[in-house]
């Protein structure tokens, strides 16, 4: 007990010099930085030059003046976001019956196999370093920062947003179900596998253009989707998916809240999700955790996901909140994701546990309890006979152990990730449905409208391997939206959203960007020259 006692004072003391470190070197950065600025004659402080000056720029409306970072999915994000097809039989049952969708007329834009590679391999990042562009920038929103491209993946942030769908799956497996409960759990796995691809996507996405877009149509998967950039000040990206057998709708807008918190960025996905199983005339409604990327100074960078999530069935009052754990100190909480669903009178129904990154099961809330308890009585041992001494590395990316999940006798699987391709390392570690989102034919050319993500020529550039050209592109891209925005704001001329406009959520109040309609009557005349 003594020596559990000493080894607690000495965490505490390391931890309350660490606090004092970063706020140290913070306030030294700040205070060298606006000394460089002052002795610059005529040079305005950087915090407060035009926004036009910056392109890749998140613009952080009702800014705390906080350190802004980067875009990231949290969506996402660094990869704020969705994952691979889940595993075993459950997912072969619904795949064949996702094939009988119904339809008349197949979808005419695009092709019936998907790509497994692109058609070149990432860059290494080992010569460049992030640090090397923020340090430059204390005392800047850096969101207002031009990245490199080096540290893009070759996706738009609309294209990473549609990664929420690859498990598509467990709506239909939702919409099957007669019991509410049942119903709720296939939600909330949905919701925790909509972000199961940003595991080891440090690559940040292409920041959407104003009036970008972007659609996704996976008759094999039973929807299709609609994203356009509905707003560059703030970034907002809204999104419109719908079952091929009207059977469902999911929408949202994502409006990344970012900070920097020196040694990592934060991303906080405002907005709201919504789904509605039309079959059962419920709707259900969340927002996704925050995601943090660790070690853009020195060191491997890592990622989490941390905070709660609270899913909401508007019909039957029915919640699920989910704790995202974050990893703590020695990261025996990593990925861990974990929670209840409740009745409206907050009586536990049952419990879920997994973690974000593999699986998610449930199991009675009551032997879930009593699970915990005697975990927590076993840590609590384990901590009393284990002299930690003081040479472990919180900033490291704790290891996970060999068993990564502990089912619990009498669980039952929701969902599990499937393994990623082998090349997903040399290809910015695309999961198998990210890998095909940027695939392009002349079929489907001749049928998206100009303003889809897949004829970005930057995008393009670097999925094929020229970074030079991708970087000049980049750079074409954003002076022509900066010399767009000017000439409106020159003719008072405001820009007008072609397929979402601004309104309220009918289900929870809150004010959202809603699908006006007509995006699939192919009619794409008077669409904005943004490429």
């Amino acid at each position: 007990k003594f020596s559990s006692l000493v080894q607690s004072v000495k965490l505490e003391q390391e931890q309350e010099k660490n606090k004092i470190l970063s706020e140290a070197l913070q306030t030294l950065a700040t205070e060298h930085h606006e000394l460089e600025q002052s002795i610059v004659k005529g040079s305005p402080p950087k915090s407060v030059l035009s926004e036009d000056e910056f392109y890749d720029a998140l613009s952080d409306s009702d800014s705390e003046h906080s350190l802004s970072g980067f875009e990231t999915v949290t969506s996402h994000s660094f990869e704020e976001e969705t994952i691979s097809c889940s595993g075993g039989h459950i997912n072969q049952i619904t795949m064949s019956e996702e094939n009988d969708h119904g339809r008349e007329e197949p979808q005419s834009n695009g092709i019936k196999k998907y790509r497994t590679s692109l058609p070149a391999p990432m860059f290494s990042r080992n010569d460049f370093s992030i640090w090397s562009i923020l340090r430059k920038c204390i005392g800047m929103e850096l969101s207002k920062i031009t990245m490199p491209v080096i540290f893009n993946e070759p996706l738009s942030f609309l294209q990473r947003l549609t990664e929420y769908m690859e498990h598509t799956y467990l709506i239909h497996k939702a919409n099957t179900s007669s019991n509410s409960i049942e119903r709720m759990q296939c939600v909330a796995a949905f919701a925790v596998s909509a972000v199961a691809s940003q595991w080891e996507r440090t690559g940040k996405p292409f920041n959407p253009l104003l009036g970008e877009t972007y659609e996704l149509v996976r008759e094999d998967l039973g929807f299709r989707l609609i994203s356009e950039q509905v707003s560059h000040h703030p970034p907002v990206s809204a999104f419109h998916a719908e079952g091929l057998k009207n059977d469902f709708v999911f929408h949202g807008s994502i409006y990344p809240k970012l900070k920097f918190w020196g040694k990592s960025v934060e991303a906080e996905p405002k907005g709201i999700i919504t789904l509605e199983l039309l079959k059962h005339n419920e709707s259900y409604t969340w927002t996704n955790p925050t995601c943090c990327v660790h070690n853009i100074i020195v060191g491997k960078l890592w990622i989490e996901q941390y905070g709660n999530v609270e899913i909401t069935n508007h019909k039957t009052g029915e919640r699920c909140c989910l704790s995202f754990k974050p990893c703590g100190l020695f990261g025996k909480e990593l990925h861990k994701v974990e929670g209840y669903i409740l009745d409206k009178n907050k009586k536990k129904l049952c419990a879920l546990y997994g973690k974000w990154t593999e699986c998610l099961y449930t199991v009675d809330s009551g032997v879930f309890d009593e699970h915990k308890k005697n975990d927590k009585r076993n840590a609590d041992e384990k901590k009393i006979n284990k002299a930690t001494t003081s040479s472990e590395e919180p900033d490291e990316m704790p290891m996970p152990d060999a068993e990564t999940v502990q089912v619990i006798p009498g669980s039952r699987l929701l969902w599990r990730i499937a393994p990623r391709p082998p090349n997903s390392s040399q290809m910015y570690n695309f999961t198998s449905f990210a890998m095909n989102l940027n695939e392009l034919d002349k079929e489907m050319e001749g049928v998206i409208p100009k303003t889809d993500c897949r004829l970005r020529p930057d995008i393009r550039a670097m999925e094929n391997g020229n970074i030079d050209l991708a970087s000049e592109e980049k750079k074409r891209l954003e002076e022509k939206q900066r010399a767009a925005r000017k000439n409106r704001s020159k003719s008072d001329e405001e820009w007008k959203t072609r397929w979402f406009q601004m309104g309220v959520n009918p289900h929870n109040g809150s004010q959202d960007w809603l699908y006006t309609s007509g995006y699939w009557d192919r009619n794409y005349s008077q669409l904005p020259d943004i490429y």
